[in-house]
């Protein structure tokens, strides 16, 4: 993923005591059914800050990397990625993406909340094309017509493809496995650093900022790995099934 600046993207600091907030809205707790909205594109009515009064946001902070495995040469890897109007907003379901111009995506990530305090996170990402060095960039860009709620996002992303032959990879693996690959297998790893500055409103500044900011990084950590995790299968899955390429279990991950 890739380098950016500052947008709109959402969480909201909070204990492990959230509580579902609607039928269509989850507030965000590390279960497998959150966060995932019900595809309307509207402006929120999530709240921010006091009226009339100036807030600084606090922050909350995390850094993740991870990595895919793509059973393709690089090649091939590279050319499905760069066609990214073909698979990403297939791939981001259930939330909700729009195209933005040529490499922009509106993504509505859903709506959370703790405390009584809910925000709605919506974010526009560009997918850059490879730089000289073979590394994809993903930045926030803004959203046409619409105004974030009283939060701001800093998501900085860069993503490379590394090709490995299979003998090297699987070397470790039954033969009757390796003998499914390709020649050459593709990983792709990625690092984010993200950072998001969410305006409170006066009765959540009167808490303990320490504690706002520790459980703040942490649940922002928690909703990383899990949209992570389904971007990523969903991802894998698409590219191999759109290409009729096997997809192999890696037998070292199970």
């Amino acid at each position: 993923m890739a380098h950016p600046q500052p947008d709109r993207l959402a969480c909201i600091t909070g204990e492990q005591t959230m509580k579902q907030d609607s039928a269509e809205y989850q507030t965000v707790e590390a279960s497998e059914e959150n966060y995932y909205p019900d595809g309307s594109f509207g402006q929120p009515q999530s709240q921010s800050a006091d009226a009339g009064e100036e807030v600084e946001p606090i922050w909350f902070h995390t850094h993740f990397e991870d990595s895919m495995e793509m059973y393709a040469d690089a090649e091939t890897v590279a050319n499905h990625l760069n066609n990214h109007k073909n698979w990403f907003c297939h791939c981001a379901s259930p939330m909700k993406a729009q195209p933005i111009g040529e490499n922009g995506y509106d993504l509505l990530i859903g709506r959370f909340g703790a405390f009584g305090y809910r925000v709605e996170a919506r974010i526009g990402l560009e997918l850059l094309p490879p730089d000289a060095e073979g590394c994809y960039l993903i930045k926030t860009i803004p959203v046409p017509n619409y105004t974030s709620p009283g939060y701001e996002v800093d998501f900085r992303s860069a993503m490379k493809l590394v090709e490995i032959p299979s003998v090297e990879f699987a070397a470790d693996w039954p033969s009757a496995e390796r003998a499914k690959l390709p020649p050459a297998i593709t990983s792709a790893t990625w690092k984010l650093d993200l950072a998001v500055g969410v305006c409170f409103p006066k009765f959540i500044r009167s808490m303990s900022q320490p504690l706002i900011e520790k459980t703040g990084d942490a649940l922002l950590e928690k909703i990383i790995k899990q949209v992570n995790r389904r971007l990523t299968y969903k991802t894998q899955l698409v590219f191999h099934e759109s290409l009729g390429i096997p997809f192999p279990k890696n037998p070292k991950k199970h």
